[in-house]
C-alpha cells in the first residue's frame, strides 16, 4: 500500500513587491521553499484503488472511479499555500465523517479550485452545477424528456450523484430562488428523496438492512434505489448580507459544516498585495468600497513580468476600475490608500503607446500571434491567442478611424489578452462595439455578437431547450458556446443589463474555462481535454460520445458595458463578483479634435464649419454640470453626430439647429427646448423654432395638406435614401401612424407590421407559435419575413415592450447580425455564410420604422428613445401649427361653423403650451380635437360644451387640472362647467 504526505509549514517573506507577487501567482512564498519539507502531491495516472493520501494526520483511501472522466484533471499544483493545504485536510476530515460542507468566501474561484483540488486528490467524480435564479427542482432532480413520442425522466445532477456514489458540488447557494434548494433537504439530512419517476431514493444504511430481510428484487420493484455511501456535497457560497443574494434558510444551512475561505492570507508586508488586502477589508466595505479582486492578481503579475516598466497604478485601475466604479469620496478613499503604499504613478507614468506589429506564429500547436507595442522608446514583443483568419495590423475598415486613444486602448487589450477576459466600459455610441471589432480583425477572430437583456434566462446564454418536429425534445448550444468549441472571439454587448443572478453560470467559463451544460454536456480547458485523453487512452470520437468537449484555446470573450451610475439608488452592475471576471478598459469620450478627426475621414465631403460648430455645441453640453444639458449631450453620441454629418454631406444647405433638434428630440421638451436655445447662438444656428423653412406642398400628395407632416416625411424620405432606420417620436394623437401610412404609400413598397406590448419576449420579435394538426409549430414573425423579403417593417408602440427585450434590435441594426430564438442567424454579409446552415441573409431592402410614444410622464410605456434612439434616425412628430391644423379641422368637419373651430384650435394650443411647461400633465392632442369636430359634423344640434366634455370628463375629478381646464376653455368661448360666479367667456 502506498502512502503520499502533504504537508507545509510557513516562514518569512521576501520583501520586493514584484518577487512576492511572481510567488502569489506559483502558489507559494519563496521563502516557504527554504522550510517546507518535500511535498508530494497525488495527482496524475498513478493512483490506484487501495492507494491512501494522507495530509498531516488525516488518511482517505482511494477507490477506483467508475467514471473516470469524471474526476477533475490539473487542478492540483505541485506546491500548494499553506492554508489550502489545510481546508483540504479539513474537507478531508468531513469527507471521513460523512458530513456535508459549505466553503464560504468572498467572490472568486478560489473556492471552487480548492473543491476540485479535494476531489482530483481522492480521484472522486464530480457532478456540478452552478445555480442561479433561473434554477428549478427539475435541474436538480429529474427533467422530463420526450422521444419517439414517449415521455421518460433522466436523472440530474443531485440525483446522478447520490445514486453513482459522487460529489455534488453546488455552486451559488445564494442565488437560487428560496423556494429551490429545500428539495435537497432532505437528501442531505437523512439521505432520501423521493423522484417524479416514482422512485425512492434510501440511504446506503437503512436499504442494507432491508436487504437483509427482503431480496433485491423486491427492493426493484418497490422502486426503491439505494444512495452511496460515497455521495457527499460541497456547497459554495458567498456570505450574505454583506453580499449580495439570498439568505440561507436555517433548515437548509444546519445540515451544512462551513468552512470560511478567505483569500490567501499575506502575512508579508508587500505593498501591492497590502493595498489590495487594504480594500478587502471590514472598513473598506463600510465606506462603500466593492472588494478588490485578489484572485486577478495573478493576471497582473504576468502583465508586470512582460513589461516591468508598467505603471502599478495603471494596471490597478484594469483590475479595479475605481474612477468609474466610484463616486468622489470613493476614489478618494482609493487613491489615499494607493498614495500611502506609494504606489501613486509619477507625473508621465510608461504607458504603451500604440500596436508596432502583428505576426502569426507558425508551428505552434495552439494559433499565437507575435504582438509588439511600443512603450516609450522601448518596443516589447510578446504573444497572444490569435483566431483562424489572416491576421491584420490595419483592417482598412471604412468604419474604424484610429486615433491616439484608440491606438493605446488598443495596445493594452493587447496585453489583457495575453492573460484573460476583458470588458470595455463606455458610454452610449463611444464605439465600443467598433473597437472590438478592430481588436478581433487584428487577431484574426472570427466574432460572435451576443447581445445582452435584462430578462435573459441562464438557459439562453448557455443551451436552450426546443421541440424536433416529430415533438422530441432536444437541446441546442447558445452561439456563445459554439463560439468556445470553434475559438471565436465572443462579445458580449450589454453586459451590465443582465441580472447578475443569470451571469453566474458563466463564472467558471471565465475563470476555469469548463462548462457543464443543462444535457449534461462537459466542456473542458483544452489542456485538461488532452490530460484526461491521454490518461484513459481515448480517441476525440470516443470522448465527444461520452459529451466531453474540448474548450479552444483562442477562445476569449470581451464584454461590452455601459458606466454604472454613481448615486443611483439602484444596484450597481459592477459588483464584486464581476470585478472577478475581468480585466476592465475605459473607453473614453473622444477629445474635440478626435472627435473632429473621425468625422472627417469618415465623411471627408461633409462642410468643415458646420463641423466645427456642431463639435463646439457637443462638447460644451458634454462639459456642463446641468442635467438637462447632459442628458441632450448623451443624444448627441459619436453615433449620432456621424449621422448628422453624413445628412449634411449630402444635404449641405440644411439647417444644422433642425439637424440638432431632430437628433435631440428637443421640440417634444419645452425644457430640452429652451436649453438648446440658450446655448445655440451662434449665426450658423438658425434659432427658427417655428418651422418656417420653405415647402412646397404641391410635390407631396397627401390626405391633408399638414406642413409639419410633410417636412417630417420630407426628412424620412432623406434619411430612408441614406440607408438609415427611422424611429418616430411623439405624443399620442398627433399623426405617427398616417404619416407612416402615407411614406409607405408614395413609396409603394411591401410592409410588415408588429405591435409590441409589455408581454412581448425576444422569442415573440422573431416567432410566432400556431397549432398545425394538433401540434405547436413555430412561423416566422414579420421581423424575420420583412428581412428575408426586404419589406419595411412597420414597430408599433415601442416604448411598450421591455427595453431589455427590444435592445436586441441593436445587434440587428449595428452590427447586421442577429441570432433568432430558434438557433438561426441573420447576417448582413453574404460572405459571412460560408457554407453555414440555419443562416438567413439580410435583404439589402430592409428598414424598420419604428413608432414609439414620447419618453418621461404621464407616458406610461419604457423610454425606448434613451436606450436605443441614437442607432436610429430620429424623427420628433408635434401636434400641427394652428393654421394648418384648422385647415385640417376644416376637411373633417366642412358644415362646423368656423368660429367654433377657431375656438377649439386656440384653446387646444394654449392647453398644450401649458402641457410643455409642466402646469398640467396631459398632452392634448389634434386627435382629440378631431373626434369633436367628427361629433359636431354628425350631431350639429348638440353645443359645443357638450361635446368636449367627451375629452375633458377625464379630469373631471382632479379639482386643480379641472379648474385650470375651465379657466382656459372660458378664455376661448367654450362654456364648459360654467357657474354664475365665473362667467369669464370671450366675446363671439
Amino acid at each position: 500500500m502506498q502512502s503520499r504526505l502533504l504537508c507545509f509549514s510557513g516562514g518569512p517573506a521576501a520583501r520586493r513587491v514584484r518577487l512576492i507577487l511572481q510567488q502569489v501567482v506559483r502558489g507559494r512564498l519563496a521563502a516557504e521553499r527554504q522550510l517546507q519539507p518535500e511535498v508530494r502531491a497525488l495527482h496524475g495516472p498513478g493512483a490506484a484503488a487501495g492507494d491512501t493520501v494522507t495530509i498531516g494526520d488525516v488518511s482517505f483511501k482511494l477507490k477506483t472511479p467508475k467514471s473516470p472522466e469524471l474526476v477533475p484533471l490539473n487542478y492540483m499544483s505541485d506546491n500548494l499555500a499553506q492554508s489550502v493545504v489545510q481546508h483540504l485536510r479539513w474537507i478531508m476530515q468531513k469527507d471521513l465523517l460523512g458530513q456535508d460542507v459549505f466553503l464560504i468566501g468572498p467572490p472568486g474561484p478560489l473556492r471552487r479550485s480548492i473543491a476540485m483540488q479535494y476531489l482530483e486528490l481522492t480521484k472522486r467524480e464530480v457532478e456540478y452545477i452552478a445555480l442561479s435564479r433561473d434554477t428549478t427542482e427539475t435541474d436538480l432532480k429529474q427533467r422530463r424528456e420526450i422521444r419517439a413520442g414517449t415521455a421518460f425522466y433522466i436523472d440530474q445532477c443531485a440525483v446522478r450523484a447520490a445514486t453513482e456514489g459522487r460529489i455534488l458540488v453546488l455552486e451559488g447557494l445564494e442565488k437560487a430562488e428560496r423556494n429551490v434548494l429545500p428539495v435537497l433537504n432532505n437528501l442531505l439530512e437523512n439521505r432520501e428523496m423521493q423522484l417524479e419517476d416514482g422512485r425512492f431514493l434510501m440511504s446506503a444504511e437503512r436499504y442494507d438492512k432491508l436487504l437483509q430481510e427482503h431480496t433485491k428484487t423486491e427492493l426493484d420493484a418497490w422502486k426503491i434505489v439505494r444512495v452511496s455511501e460515497d455521495f457527499r456535497v460541497i456547497a459554495l457560497g458567498l456570505p450574505v448580507p454583506r453580499y449580495s443574494g439570498n439568505p440561507l434558510d436555517p433548515p437548509l444551512r444546519s445540515r451544512f459544516q462551513a468552512r470560511d475561505v478567505y483569500h490567501l492570507p499575506f502575512k508579508v508586508s508587500a505593498i501591492l498585495l497590502s493595498f489590495a488586502t487594504t480594500l478587502c477589508s471590514q472598513e473598506s466595505s463600510m465606506l462603500g468600497l466593492p472588494d478588490f479582486p485578489l484572485d486577478s492578481l495573478s493576471a497582473a503579475v504576468q502583465i508586470l513580468d512582460s513589461f516591468p516598466m508598467m505603471s502599478v497604478q495603471h494596471i490597478i485601475k484594469w483590475l479595479y476600475p475605481y474612477n468609474v466604479l466610484l463616486g468622489k469620496e470613493g476614489r478618494t478613499a482609493v487613491e489615499d490608500a494607493l498614495k500611502r503604499f506609494e504606489l501613486q504613478d509619477s507625473e508621465s507614468p510608461l504607458l504603451p503607446s500604440r500596436i508596432k506589429k502583428v505576426e502569426q506564429i507558425h508551428g505552434s500547436k495552439t494559433l499565437q500571434a507575435d504582438v509588439t507595442v511600443q512603450i516609450a522608446e522601448k518596443e516589447v514583443k510578446f504573444q497572444v491567442p490569435a483566431g483562424t483568419r489572416p491576421l491584420k495590423l490595419c483592417s482598412g475598415s471604412d468604419t474604424f478611424i484610429e486615433t491616439s486613444s484608440h491606438k493605446q486602448l488598443l495596445a493594452e487589450m493587447m496585453q489583457s489578452h495575453m492573460v484573460k477576459d476583458m470588458c470595455l466600459i463606455g458610454g452610449k455610441g463611444c464605439g465600443k462595439t467598433v473597437i472590438a471589432k478592430e481588436f478581433a480583425n487584428m487577431l484574426g477572430y472570427n466574432i460572435e455578437p451576443v447581445m445582452l437583456y435584462q430578462d435573459m434566462t441562464a438557459r439562453d446564454l448557455v443551451q436552450q431547450r426546443y421541440t424536433l418536429p416529430n415533438g422530441d425534445t432536444a437541446w441546442r448550444p447558445s452561439p456563445l458556446v459554439t463560439a468556445a468549441l470553434d475559438g471565436k472571439l465572443v462579445i458580449l454587448d450589454g453586459i451590465h443589463r443582465v441580472n447578475s443572478g443569470t451571469l453566474a453560470v458563466l463564472q467558471r467559463l471565465i475563470h476555469d474555462r469548463e462548462l457543464t451544460l443543462y444535457d449534461g454536456t462537459r466542456l473542458l480547458r483544452e489542456d485538461r481535454y488532452q490530460s484526461l485523453k491521454d490518461e484513459l487512452q481515448l480517441s476525440d470520437k470516443e470522448l465527444q460520445q461520452r459529451s466531453i468537449f474540448p474548450i479552444h484555446s483562442s477562445f476569449r470573450i470581451v464584454a461590452l458595458a455601459e458606466p454604472p451610475v454613481i448615486g443611483s439608488s439602484t444596484k450597481q452592475w459592477l459588483g464584486p463578483e464581476f470585478l472577478t471576471l475581468f480585466l476592465f478598459h475605459n473607453v473614453k469620450s473622444f477629445t474635440r479634435n478626435e472627435e473632429i478627426q473621425v468625422i472627417k475621414e469618415m465623411i471627408p465631403n461633409v462642410p468643415t464649419v458646420a463641423v466645427e460648430q456642431l463639435l463646439s455645441l457637443t462638447h460644451k453640453l458634454r462639459e456642463t454640470n446641468d442635467p438637462t444639458a447632459q442628458s441632450l449631450a448623451s443624444s448627441l453620441s459619436t453615433r449620432q453626430l456621424l449621422r448628422i454629418c453624413r445628412r449634411l454631406s449630402q444635404y449641405p444647405d440644411e439647417s444644422l439647429y433642425h439637424a440638432v433638434n431632430k437628433a435631440c428630440l428637443s421640440r417634444l421638451s419645452f425644457l430640452f427646448l429652451s436649453t438648446l436655445s440658450d446655448l445655440l447662438t451662434d449665426d450658423l444656428f438658425s434659432l427658427d423654432t417655428e418651422d418656417t423653412q420653405d415647402f412646397d406642398a404641391s410635390k407631396a400628395a397627401c390626405i391633408f395638406h399638414v406642413i409639419k407632416h410633410m417636412m417630417v416625411m420630407e426628412d424620412m424620405l432623406k434619411d430612408f435614401l441614406l440607408g438609415e432606420h427611422l424611429l418616430l417620436v411623439g405624443n399620442q394623437g398627433v399623426g405617427k401612424n398616417k404619416i407612416v401610412d402615407r411614406f409607405l404609400h408614395l413609396l409603394n413598397r411591401p410592409r410588415e407590421y408588429l405591435q409590441l406590448h409589455r408581454d412581448t419576449t425576444v422569442q415573440s420579435l422573431t416567432l410566432q407559435p400556431s397549432v398545425t394538426d394538433g401540434r405547436i409549430t413555430y412561423e416566422d414573425s414579420p421581423l424575420v419575413k420583412s428581412v428575408k423579403l426586404g419589406h419595411i417593417l412597420v414597430i408599433d408602440e415601442a416604448d411598450k415592450a421591455p427595453t431589455n427585450v427590444t435592445c436586441i434590435l441593436k445587434t440587428l441594426v449595428e452590427s447586421g447580425e442577429m441570432v433568432l430564438s430558434d438557433g438561426r442567424r441573420l447576417v448582413a454579409n453574404p460572405a459571412n455564410v460560408d457554407g453555414r446552415e440555419n443562416v438567413i441573409v439580410i435583404h439589402p431592402d430592409f428598414r424598420m420604422v419604428v413608432l414609439a410614444n414620447r419618453p418621461g410622464f404621464p407616458f406610461l410605456g419604457n423610454d425606448f428613445f434613451g436606450t436605443l434612439g441614437d442607432i436610429f434616425s430620429c424623427h420628433a412628430v408635434d401636434n400641427p401649427k394652428p393654421q394648418s391644423e384648422l385647415a385640417m379641422l376644416r376637411q373633417y368637419g366642412p358644415d362646423v361653423p368656423e368660429p367654433i373651430l377657431q375656438k377649439l384650435v386656440a384653446a387646444f394650443g394654449e392647453l398644450r403650451s401649458l402641457a410643455d411647461q409642466g402646469i398640467i400633465n396631459y398632452p392634448y392632442s389634434t386627435r382629440e380635437v378631431v373626434n369633436i369636430v367628427k361629433h359636431l359634423q354628425k350631431f350639429p344640434t348638440e353645443g359645443l360644451a357638450n361635446v368636449v366634455r367627451n375629452v375633458f370628463d377625464f379630469d373631471s375629478y382632479n379639482n386643480e387640472m379641472r379648474d385650470t381646464l375651465i379657466s382656459t376653455l372660458h378664455k376661448h368661448g367654450i362654456p364648459i362647467g360654467a357657474k354664475p360666479t365665473s362667467i369669464q367667456l370671450a366675446k363671439e
